[in-house]
């Protein structure tokens, strides 16, 4: 089977550089999958699963937004944040996830809600992640 490169890109460096057969990514129109020879586009990733297809398995990213850009024979995804499965800290992120999930039920003038509702998203997809849930 034919595969495709998929680099992941962060502000912090690189996060993967390998080959597979299928890349799925989770964008603001819902999931797509990648295959070689994909036409060339560009669309914008929501918080999410990229998920790499390969012979062996399948590999899981934690993705926090950015975007991905696809050629014929490559896949590049430029994130804000991401992280390999077995990079995540699962007990950072349960505690994330309680930090979010109690700025949520304060209910305080203060708190911004868009930005802790996305807090509890990226928490949530890391714990996903990490467990292999998607």
């Amino acid at each position: 089977m034919s595969t495709i490169k998929v680099n992941i890109v962060t502000p912090d460096g690189p996060v993967y550089d390998s080959e597979a057969n299928m890349v799925i990514a989770v964008t603001s129109t819902g999931e797509l999958g990648i295959l070689p020879g994909h036409i060339p586009m560009v669309a914008p990733l929501e918080i999410g699963a990229v998920r790499l297809n390969k012979e062996n398995g399948t590999e899981r990213v934690a993705v926090s937004g950015g975007f991905l850009e696809v050629r014929p024979d490559k896949v590049t995804i430029l994130a804000q944040a991401a992280e390999l499965s077995e990079d995540i800290d699962a007990d950072r992120a349960i505690e994330a996830k309680k930090r979010a999930e109690g700025r949520l039920q304060a209910k305080q003038d203060d708190t911004d809600f868009k930005r802790a509702e996305l807090s509890l998203k990226r928490a949530m997809n890391r714990l996903n992640v990490a467990k292999g849930n998607f």
